[in-house]
């Protein structure tokens, strides 16, 4: 069941662009996600927990990894450095003790890009772990900042947008306590302007929950 648009308005007339998902596209993974953003597309499918292969296993918790696809070629060295910062952000939330010697496999298809790419493939990781019905200390979400060279602050911002910033940033942000648990800094920029985009992915997180919520419970509504 695909969901509806929404739109999120921030401080300074910033806003996230209107964002969508469907649960569940893909029949074969234990868990999928389709999550649109803009003009951004990113299809995830989770594997497992199943049995680890070969020297994958670990003792005392689950081997979780994050394999990123391009939307045509071979993945570069961006695809590998992203694959790093979304199995950290995995791998603070999926409590893996609770499955030990397996593997979990995150798998993202970018489908479009459009700008703002990395927090896309966060939001829809965290949809197909949710779908996979995988057990997590708290859910999570990313929000993109882009920096203007007159300082003005851009939230989710499309490739124009990135290319003509001076930094962009990009934050993986928790829902239990609004911690900041990656972060993804392109250019320069001072502290505070750091803080400000901190505080600006927080405040942009709290709807990207919501959403969350009432996708899920329309997912698994019995009407």
């Amino acid at each position: 069941v695909a969901m509806e648009l929404w739109g999120y308005r921030a401080m300074g007339g910033s806003c996230l662009r209107p964002f969508s998902c469907e649960l569940g596209p893909l029949s074969r993974p234990d868990g999928s996600a389709a999550f649109l953003q803009g003009d951004t597309s990113v299809l995830a499918a989770l594997y497992g927990p199943a049995e680890a292969k070969g020297n994958r296993e670990l003792p005392e918790r689950a081997a979780l990894e994050v394999l990123l696809r391009p939307k045509t070629g071979l993945p570069g060295v961006g695809e590998r450095s992203r694959e790093q910062l979304l199995r950290r952000t995995c791998e603070a939330v999926v409590l893996g003790r609770l499955h030990p010697r397996c593997a979990v496999s995150v798998v993202l298809q970018v489908v479009a890009d459009g700008g703002s790419l990395l927090s896309c493939c966060l939001n829809a990781a965290c949809m197909g772990l949710l779908d996979a019905g995988l057990p997590l200390a708290s859910l999570f979400c990313g929000v993109t900042c882009a920096l203007h060279p007159d300082g003005s602050l851009i939230l989710d911002p499309t490739t124009r947008q990135e290319q003509e910033a001076r930094a962009v940033l990009t934050f993986a942000i928790d829902s239990a306590e609004k911690k900041v648990l990656m972060a993804s800094t392109k250019g320069a920029c001072s502290m505070e302007e750091m803080q400000q985009c901190i505080a600006a992915a927080q405040s942009a997180a709290d709807t990207i929950f919501q959403f969350y919520r009432d996708s899920i419970r329309r997912r698994y509504s019995k009407s």
